[in-house]
């Protein structure tokens, strides 16, 4: 019926980052190739210029990113040292701030993530990333970075060249004949990086699954199946190898969390060519939706040499990270309370709730919740106790299928479980 574990060979799977370390190490040396050549003198955001000063100013975040970018990573494998020291490292930030994701398997897509990603295999990077101080400064720079991919300047990379997002490749890529768009735009009237990142499907490519079956539960995003696991606790070591889920850290300690004790969480991540905005799994009432304030490349270091790549470390990010937090009250009294908890990785400048939705609103099965602004980024659902009767083939996690089928947005996720009849 269900699924216990999670999928265990994900490197690189999502897309945010090459699949081939040789790519990644070219990309890295090509960036500090240009910021070189720029010199010393070039003028840092006020962003930077923020962590620059806590780093000089604390001698905890200090110790902390000298010694991430001193020590080996145990959990990467780098032909040579790409990153020198504290004042480099956030020069080649900085060159960031105006730079908006190249399109190509052997592009980064995530260029924060890969100047960073040396830091984050070290034993002092996993403690860094998880020190507030450290998040409350990359928080800034990735709201600047999300200002600047907001802006029109950003749509440089819609165009037809090779790494661009117009090119044929990109174009089947994405599934763009499926989304809103001007073909008689030159950037098909989006108006920056991120207005095509959250682009719109079509009226009619994703209808809602069984749209008057209250026993049906719906995607909320187009993602690949993670993890499912049963009878989850209130209270458990999130950190593990085996990362379980804690209801109590996942959902903020919400007053709601006894209702799930017990129940079943279902966890799938988007790639970078995915839909990213998220839809209701029922019909129902919000009763509670809000944000949480968390980290941004932290890892599950448990996970030793698998924590190489964000994407292994997704239930862990379910417990840490910057999110947000949706109760909804089924209209089925048979579903009862659902969570629905999108997360943010790595890059994700924001998670942004539908301003629509607010404590008494109900919404549809399959209605617009909210979406990701630019980012990796993962996503949860809650259930109680025996409310979920299986799940549908495709929600079920192929831990080491990297072709594995993808769940859409709105399609059949789940069926509740009948109810025993009364005895006669």
């Amino acid at each position: 019926m269900t699924q216990n574990g999670f999928a265990g060979d994900l490197r690189r799977q999502a897309g945010w980052l090459p699949a081939s370390q040789d790519a990644l190490e070219d990309w890295l040396a090509g960036h500090r190739r240009r910021v070189e050549a720029k010199g010393h003198d070039i003028e840092l955001h006020p962003a930077v210029v923020d962590f620059q000063r806590l780093i000089a100013t604390d001698p905890v975040v200090g110790m902390y990113v000298s010694r991430m970018i001193a020590q080996v990573p145990e959990t990467r494998s780098y032909s040579k040292r790409h990153l020198e020291n504290p004042d480099q490292m956030l020069r080649l930030i900085n060159e960031v701030l105006t730079m908006a994701p190249e399109f190509g398997d052997q592009n980064v897509t995530l260029p924060l993530g890969a100047i960073l990603d040396w830091t984050m295999g070290t034993s002092a990077g996993f403690a860094a990333f998880r020190d507030p101080r450290v998040n409350a400064a990359l928080k800034k720079i990735l709201t600047a970075w999300c200002d600047y991919l907001n802006s029109p300047e950003s749509l440089y990379v819609l165009n037809d060249s090779p790494s661009g997002w117009m090119s044929e490749t990109a174009r089947r890529a994405i599934g763009i004949e499926q989304y809103e768009h001007d073909t008689a735009d030159p950037h098909w009237g989006f108006t920056s990086w991120n207005d095509f990142f959250t682009r719109r499907f079509r009226d009619g490519v994703r209808p809602v699954a069984a749209p008057d079956d209250d026993d049906v539960i719906v995607a909320a995003c187009e993602s690949t199946p993670f993890s499912i696991r049963t009878d989850v606790k209130r209270r458990d070591e999130f950190w593990l190898k085996t990362q379980p889920y804690s209801l109590e850290d996942m959902l903020a300690n919400d007053e709601a969390v006894e209702e799930f004790v017990g129940g079943t969480v279902y966890q799938a991540f988007l790639s970078a060519t995915n839909y990213h905005r998220w839809h209701s799994p029922v019909a129902g009432t919000i009763v509670r939706a809000f944000l949480v304030e968390g980290t941004y490349y932290s890892e599950a270091d448990s996970l030793g040499s698998d924590a190489v790549e964000p994407t292994h470390s997704q239930a862990y990010l379910a417990h840490v990270a910057a999110r947000a937090v949706f109760l909804i009250q089924a209209d089925n009294p048979a579903i009862g309370l659902v969570g629905f908890v999108p997360v943010g990785m790595s890059e994700v400048s924001s998670c942004l709730i539908d301003p629509r939705i607010e404590s008494g609103h109900h919404v549809s099965k399959g209605e617009e919740l909210g979406h990701f602004q630019f980012g990796g980024s993962t996503h949860c659902l809650v259930f109680g106790p025996g409310v979920i009767g299986d799940f549908a083939m495709t929600a079920i996690p192929h831990p080491h299928d990297p072709n594995a089928p993808l769940v859409l947005v709105r399609s059949r996720l789940a069926t509740v479980a009948p109810k025993a009849a009364p005895a006669a």
